[in-house]
């Protein structure tokens, strides 16, 4: 398992999946997105995307669009997206991440913290109002300095030997499905062992 950048060939499935999660497709662009990937069957597991908001000031960095496919979930993955996202915000020089999520007890295991809507830039006031109203109603503003981001060796150990989980298949058909008591029934060639 490991995380890549997306590429161009990514994006229907990318759309698919935002889509089908209920994501923020807002301006979408596949080269802003990790994909998480198992490389024995080249399955994508998950993604995320880091969105950089142009301003007067100083550039923002906002991690949005965090899914993993449910067959993947509970093994790390996500958190290795994050971990990914953060680098990438870090490796652009950005002294501080944000996240606008309803899923704040998820990002504060790596070092994220609730923060005040009045401590977000006002770009970011005005996205996470856009966000309650139309996606998330429950966001609330988080954020993390790229250098305080922890990867908890539970989710470190789980994502090595991730894999997805079976889906579910129906049970094998017995004598009962049909009202033949097997107990009782002789059959044909019955040899009597």
């Amino acid at each position: 398992m490991y995380v890549r950048d997306a590429r161009n060939r990514d994006e229907a499935w990318l759309l698919e999946y935002i889509e089908e999660m209920g994501l923020d497709e807002t301006a979408f662009r596949s080269r802003d997105y990790v994909i998480a990937v198992d490389e024995r069957e080249n399955d994508r597991a998950g993604f995320g995307r880091v969105r950089i908001h142009k301003t007067d000031d100083d550039d923002i960095c906002e991690l949005t669009s965090i899914g993993v496919l449910p067959e993947w979930r509970g093994q790390g993955v996500g958190a290795h997206v994050v971990e990914r996202l953060v680098q990438t915000a870090s490796d652009d020089d950005f002294d501080v991440v944000y996240s606008l999520t309803s899923e704040s007890a998820y990002l504060s295991q790596f070092g994220f913290e609730r923060i005040e809507v009045p401590q977000l830039p006002a770009k970011l006031q005005e996205r996470l109002a856009e966000k309650q109203e139309s996606l998330d109603p429950d966001a609330v503003p988080m954020r993390v300095d790229p250098e305080r981001f922890r990867m908890p060796s539970h989710l470190r150990e789980a994502f090595k030997g991730a894999h997805a989980a079976e889906e579910d298949t129906e049970p094998e058909e017995g004598p009962e499905d049909f009202g033949i008591d097997p107990d009782e029934a002789t059959y044909k060639y019955d040899t009597g062992d």
